[in-house]
């Protein structure tokens, strides 16, 4: 009498057996364009990032740059190993196009063994010389058809790179909801906006980390936390040490296997910094429980600012603005507390997100109030002083500002906050100038050597906001 038991190991031989997938199917996340390492770097260099199955793989890259018809071979490496209780283990694999010329265009494509699976075309980074576009916004996927029209708008908008200000992916930063949330709506494989785009296989895209992001880091709750130090590779030039995160919590196999996973990334990726173009970029984790006034901190901050001086543009972004017309997360302004070493590295403009709606404040400085000891003060999130601002700017007649241009652009999906003050000035704080809370927009920033031009654009792609600055 033959075992019960034989059909059903047939059919697992036949499983472990089977041909790998090949085609798209190969990939459990489709190929995307990130920075890497290379902070100083105003070559072409880029990293290209895939997942694959948690098996052994013959991946390669070709990439080739027009008019030259040769193919040359980018080493694929495996960049980490990210495997959870929540989603099934895969491979991130990593290959960096070296040595690129500055602002060309070119074509990748991806092979599996002898066949190609995915092909795309990008652009390479911009000297200090060349014009270039950049798109900054936040509060992204949170899974709305507002993201998908706002993401559609931003593959319209052809930028040379995407800086999101936080927020990246709802509710927790999982990476369960980057595989539901994120991956399918910016790397989809047609603009559409009730689809997305293809937006992160041909465009560089930077990120600043939000409360949503990595706020939560209690590996019981959540086994797959902390996706912002998995999914990307972004420089690691930020502050060694220091009391400037918070600690994680729950099953400690499940935080072994992030850490595994994450390498060097966690927590340093928090904060960091890079150049593109003439500017210089600072990136900062402001999750309330970083103090700012910390001097570890902000020693770090003044020294980075101060190497960028041959930088035309200095830029910033973080999460949690600083100064905030909104009566949603009115009490969360604590990155005041950098106010003054932003005005002394020169910095020129700001971009935030965690209030879901657009403001523009008039080019400022500020004063924070100091105790006693000559500290500056923080209310839990609230920091007192006295700011300075210049009405002369218009962006228009007037561009050149006298003082640092806060801007929140944070409307890129997620729910809008406060509609019911955007025709109500009276409600507004004196610094801000321009407030747009009823519709999802981005910021699209062009910059062509002294000249810098910023847009607001809704979905549709009407324009809400628009200043000039010129140096």
């Amino acid at each position: 009498m033959r075992p019960r038991f034989l059909p059903l190991l047939a059919l697992v031989l036949f499983t472990v057996t089977a041909p790998a997938a090949r085609g798209e199917d190969a990939f459990v996340i489709k190929p995307y364009l990130q920075l890497g390492d290379a902070p100083a770097s105003t070559t072409g260099d880029l990293a290209l990032l895939w997942g694959g199955a948690d098996r052994e793989t013959a991946w390669s890259v070709d990439y080739q740059v027009p008019p030259e018809s040769t193919w040359k071979k980018a080493e694929a490496k495996v960049f980490r190993r990210i495997a959870s209780p929540v989603v099934p283990a895969h491979r991130l694999y990593r290959a960096t196009f070296d040595g690129l010329p500055p602002g060309v265009d070119f074509r990748y494509r991806v092979l599996n063994g002898a066949d190609v699976v995915f092909e795309a075309a990008a652009k390479s980074r911009k000297s200090a010389d060349q014009p270039y576009r950049f798109i900054a916004v936040g509060d992204i996927a949170q899974g709305s058809g507002a993201q998908k029209e706002i993401a559609a708008r931003m593959v319209l908008e052809k930028p040379d790179f995407l800086m999101v200000t936080g927020d990246i992916v709802y509710g927790r930063g999982l990476v369960s909801e980057y595989r539901d949330r994120y991956w399918p709506v910016y790397n989809a494989d047609q603009t559409a906006p009730d689809v997305g785009g293809p937006l992160l296989r041909s465009t560089l895209t930077l990120a600043a980390p939000g409360n949503h992001d990595i706020g939560s880091r209690n590996f019981d709750r959540s086994p797959d936390s902390l996706g912002y130090f998995l999914y990307w590779d972004q420089p690691l030039n930020g502050p060694k040490d220091g009391p400037y995160t918070l600690p994680m919590t729950g099953n400690e196999a499940h935080q072994k296997a992030f850490l595994d996973a994450a390498g060097p990334s966690y927590p340093r990726m928090a904060n960091f910094s890079f150049d593109y173009g003439n500017a210089h970029w600072l990136v900062l984790d402001a999750n309330p429980y970083v103090d700012w006034r910390d001097s570890g901190l902000r020693d770090w901050v003044a020294n980075d600012l101060a190497a960028a001086k041959g930088a035309t543009w200095r830029f910033v972004s973080f999460h949690h603005p600083g100064f905030n017309s909104s009566k949603a997360h009115f009490e969360q302004q604590e990155m005041r507390l950098i106010a003054d070493l932003l005005e002394a590295g020169k910095v020129d403009v700001v971009f935030n997100g965690h209030v879901h709606n657009y403001q523009r404040s008039f080019p400022l400085r500020f004063i924070a109030d100091r105790d006693s000891d000559g500290k500056m003060v923080r209310t839990r999130d609230l920091v007192p002083g006295t700011w300075t601002l210049d009405k002369t700017f218009d962006g228009k007649n007037r561009t050149r500002p006298d003082g640092v241009i806060y801007l929140v652009t944070g409307a890129g999906g997620a729910g809008l906050y406060n509609p019911e003050q955007q025709d109500k000035p009276e409600t507004w704080q004196s610094f801000t100038d321009k407030f747009i809370s009823k519709r999802h927009s981005i910021t699209v920033a062009d910059v062509s050597g002294p000249n810098l031009t910023v847009r607001q654009v809704a979905a549709d792609g009407s324009e809400l906001d628009r200043f000039e600055i010129k140096k």
